[in-house]
C-alpha cells in the first residue's frame, strides 16, 4: 500500500543485510548532542505539564481559525535532543525501510549472479559509514528544531505515533537568549505544530498523498546508490558554472529524472502551502493571546538567515534553504488567496490533490485563483 501506513522493520541496524546502520546513526548523534548539555533551567517535567495544557488550548484556537477539526485530540511530548534524534530515526525507518529493503534485495540478487561477492566486512563498513553520516546530520539538526509534528504511522502500537514534539532544551535556550516570555512563546509554538497536525488529520487524503510524492522524489537515490556520485559530479559542475546546485530541492534535485523532478516540485508546493498556512494560522489564532507574536516571528526569521559556514552548506545540501523560502512563499500565497476570496476560497485546497497549487501557482497565486474559480465550483 503506497501511503503512510507503514510497517516498521524493527532494528535495521542489527540486520546484516541493511543498507543503513540505524543503531550507528543513533549512537553517533547521541555522542554529538551530549557535548552540548541542556540549559541549567530546563525542567522537563514542568515543561511537559505546561505544554500539554498549551497544546490543548492551541487545538481549540486553530480549529476556530481554520475550520479544521481533527478526529482525536493532540498529544504533546517534551523531548531532549537525543529524543528528537531517536524519534526521527524511527520515522526514517518507517518511511525509507520498505524501499531500502527492495533495493537491498535487488543488490543481493545481482551479487548472487556474480562470481565474486563483496566481503561481509566491506559491506558492513558501508552500512556503518551511512549510519554515521546520518547521525551527524541529525545531531546538527537536533540543535535547531523547536517543535515537530510526527505524521508517520505504522501498523504497530500507536503510543509513539501522531505526537506533537517539543525539543525542550532548544525552546528554553531560545527563550533565555532573546528574553521571550515562556508561556507566550510556548503557546505560539504550539499553534504552529498543532496546525500541521490539523492539516494531516482533518484532511483525510493528505497523508497518503504526501508520502506518495516522497516515494517518487526518493526514487533516484533508492533505485541506484551510484546516483549519489553523479549528484556530487553535477554539483561541482554547477558551482564551476557560477550557479548554486542546491537552491530548490537540495541534493535530490541533482539526480532526479523528469518524473522525480516533477514530484519534488509538487512536494515543494505542498510544503510551501502547509508551512505558509501554519505561519498565518499561528499569528491569527494567537493574536489575542500572544502579544509577542510579531517579535517571535521576526527573531525566528532572522535566525533562519544567520547560518554561515559549513552549516550553511549543510542546509543547502539537505534542501533546508528551500524549506526556509517555503515559509515566505506559502504565507504570501495564503494571504493573496484570502484577499481574493476569503477563507472559503482558500479552503478549496483541502478538497483533493487536484486542488493543490503547483509551484508556479504558489509563486503567482493569481494563477491558482484563476484556475479554481474557472471550474465554477462553489
Amino acid at each position: 500500500m503506497a501511503g503512510l501506513q507503514r510497517t516498521a522493520g524493527g532494528d535495521r541496524g542489527a540486520d546484516a543485510d541493511g543498507l543503513v546502520d540505524w543503531s550507528t546513526a543513533e549512537r553517533v548523534a547521541g555522542w554529538v548532542v551530549r557535548r552540548e548539555p541542556p540549559p541549567p533551567s530546563y525542567r522537563p517535567d514542568a515543561m511537559q505539564a505546561e505544554l500539554e495544557e498549551l497544546t490543548e488550548r492551541a487545538e481549540v484556537l486553530v480549529a476556530r481559525a481554520t475550520g479544521l477539526h481533527p478526529p482525536t485530540p493532540a498529544r504533546a511530548r517534551v523531548i531532549d535532543r537525543a529524543g528528537w534524534v531517536h524519534a526521527n530515526i524511527a520515522s526514517f525507518q518507517r518511511l525509507l525501510g520498505p524501499s531500502l529493503d527492495k533495493l537491498q534485495a535487488r543488490r543481493a540478487q545481482r551479487a548472487g549472479s556474480l562470481p565474486v561477492r563483496l566481503p561481509p566486512g566491506l559491506a558492513g563498513a558501508g552500512r556503518t559509514a551511512s549510519g554515521a553520516q546520518l547521525g551527524l546530520v541529525l545531531a546538527w539538526m537536533s540543535t535547531r528544531v523547536l517543535g515537530q509534528y510526527d505524521l508517520l504511522l505504522t501498523d504497530e502500537a500507536v503510543e509513539d505515533q501522531d505526537i506533537v514534539y517539543y525539543v525542550g532544551p532548544n525552546v528554553v535556550s531560545m527563550e533565555e537568549r532573546h528574553g521571550f516570555p515562556p508561556h507566550q512563546f510556548r503557546l505560539w509554538l504550539a499553534l504552529h505544530e498543532v496546525t500541521h497536525r490539523c492539516q494531516f488529520t482533518a484532511v483525510p487524503w493528505l497523508r497518503d498523498h504526501f508520502v506518495s510524492l516522497v516515494d517518487q522524489g526518493l526514487e533516484p537515490f533508492l533505485s541506484d546508490p551510484r546516483h549519489l556520485l553523479e549528484a556530487f559530479r553535477r554539483a561541482a559542475d554547477e558551482v564551476r558554472a557560477g550557479r548554486s546546485p542546491f537552491d530548490d530541492a537540495g541534493m535530490l534535485g541533482l539526480v532526479a529524472g523528469r518524473e522525480q523532478l516533477e514530484a519534488l516540485r509538487r512536494i515543494q508546493a505542498l510544503m510551501s502551502l502547509l508551512e505558509g498556512h501554519g505561519d498565518v494560522t499561528m499569528d491569527r489564532a494567537g493574536a489575542a493571546e500572544v502579544p509577542g507574536a510579531e517579535r517571535f516571528a521576526r527573531v525566528l526569521r532572522e535566525r533562519r538567515q544567520q547560518v554561515r559556514g559549513p552549516a550553511k552548506l549543510l542546509q543547502k545540501v539537505l534542501g533546508l534553504e528551500a524549506k526556509m523560502r517555503q515559509y515566505a512563499e506559502g504565507e504570501g500565497f495564503v494571504n493573496e488567496v484570502e484577499r481574493a476570496g476569503g477563507r472559503d476560497l482558500l479552503d478549496r485546497v483541502w478538497r483533493g490533490p487536484e486542488w493543490l497549487p503547483s509551484l508556479p501557482e504558489i509563486r503567482d497565486p493569481t494563477r491558482w485563483v484563476s484556475r479554481v474559480t474557472a471550474t465554477g465550483a462553489g
